[in-house]
């Protein structure tokens, strides 16, 4: 059962981002020839005014077919004959879903679970934290010079530092306060500097919905740094990347763990996909905003000759990746 929680839970993803690019698409006038939740071979299909709606195979993707999307027509209703923005707004709405879809899921587990707030409630004897002065009540505001909007940045900050000294700057009363100190492993083999966190236990709809935002906001933060650390060759590609098969195993184990934590996992996953079709890279989303930008502050449209070359090397290159990361997922899996 836990397998089908799993596969829903992936499909609601990629259902959420495709009605983003399908609602702005009818919103702006273009015709929607396919509406497609998964890959590979149809396994259903139901047509509908001017659309077919498909399920396939394989749930590992999914897409929305627009009339006139990979070259320019004289009819009104092709994607590439409405203006720039009206473009920009359709490729953008997928993403923006996503993140939408992360708020709902992580409003919903805020509400069930409570939330950690970044203000120290206990200091452990003897810890890194202890010996560096920290003290109950302090409120932790920066880490490594970088924004703490949750509970969850300082983690992260501590977990990347790989055992060097971190620079936490924090509130204490009216005075801001500076401090390095250098994390200890637990018996568990797990970075830390020796606090507990104040902790929100019942809060209200509107606690959570705000708390979702900002949670939301720090996994952007963190995506984009642990991206940072991939292409600066920071990161150690067996241990800290995963791909499709660690994806499948991860959603897998949080719907073995109950379904609250498959609901904060799916909001993890959903904001990984924005961002990551929001890389300006050629057959991703944000390849298509990057050259309707271009269109329309130059107001030269890119030949449809370009657009079709750089999709198609940019999908060969992502498919490769792919390929790449499953054969690794498979050789050297991320331990779970």
């Amino acid at each position: 059962m836990y397998i089908v929680f799993a596969v829903i839970a992936f499909s609601l993803l990629i259902l959420i981002h495709e009605l983003g690019h399908f609602t702005l698409a009818k919103l702006n006038g273009v015709k929607v020839d396919e509406f497609s939740i998964g890959m590979g071979p149809k396994l259903f299909s139901i047509k509908g005014k001017e659309t077919e709606y498909m399920i396939k195979a394989l749930p590992v993707g999914g897409y929305v077919k627009m009339y006139g999307e990979e070259e320019t027509t004289n009819d009104n209703r092709g994607f590439m004959s409405k203006s720039p923005l009206q473009r920009i707004s359709i490729i953008f709405a997928g993403a923006f879903m996503n993140y939408v879809l992360a708020i709902v899921l992580f409003s919903i587990f805020t509400f069930s679970n409570g939330y950690a707030i970044p203000v120290v409630k206990d200091v452990v004897k003897d810890s890194p934290a202890a010996k560096a002065g920290l003290m109950q009540g302090d409120k932790i505001t920066k880490v490594n010079n970088s924004t703490v909007l949750t509970k969850d940045d300082l983690t992260y900050e501590i977990a990347m530092s790989k055992g060097n000294a971190v620079d936490v700057q924090l509130k204490r009363g009216s005075e801001t306060k500076n401090f390095s100190i250098v994390p200890t492993k637990n018996s568990d083999g797990i970075l830390m500097i020796g606090i507990t966190n104040d902790f929100v236990e019942n809060p209200s709809i509107i606690q959570s919905v705000k708390y979702s935002f900002k949670g939301t906001a720090s996994w952007v933060k963190q995506t984009f740094s642990a991206l940072k650390t991939i292409f600066t060759g920071k990161a150690n590609l067996k241990t800290d990347v995963g791909g499709p098969v660690t994806i499948v195993k991860m959603t897998g184990t949080a719907a073995k763990s109950g379904i609250v934590t498959l609901i904060w996992f799916t909001a993890y996953l959903s904001v990984q996909l924005a961002v990551f079709n929001l890389l300006p890279f050629p057959a991703l989303d944000g390849g298509w905003i990057i050259m309707l930008l271009f269109e329309l502050i130059t107001r030269k449209k890119v030949p449809d000759k370009v657009v079709g070359a750089l999709n198609f090397v940019g999908f060969s290159l992502l498919m490769l990746l792919m390929l790449l990361v499953t054969v690794k997922d498979i050789l050297f899996p991320v331990n779970l």
